[in-house]
């Protein structure tokens, strides 16, 4: 994301990792690597990329801003 060497080569990352360990892997003990990854998969695909709001994107959902952004479709 940045350059090599620069304070911000990382910064996007350690962000992400930061969310998920404070959203869904600190809020409980996991019995199995498979019930952890289920709940890696789940909490990736059905609400951080669906519904969480994300600031690059004017504080939308990626579902809502998509909904902005579609060209009209003209009916005839």
């Amino acid at each position: 994301m940045g350059t090599v060497g620069d304070c911000y080569d990382n910064s996007m990352m350690e962000s992400f990792w930061g969310t998920m360990q404070l959203e869904l892997l600190d809020i409980r003990t996991w019995k199995t690597q498979e019930e952890l990854a289920g709940a890696v998969f789940e909490w990736l695909e059905c609400w951080y990329n669906s519904y969480r709001r994300h600031s690059s994107i004017g504080m939308h959902s990626p579902v809502t801003f998509e909904g902005l952004n579609l060209p009209s479709v003209a009916v005839e």
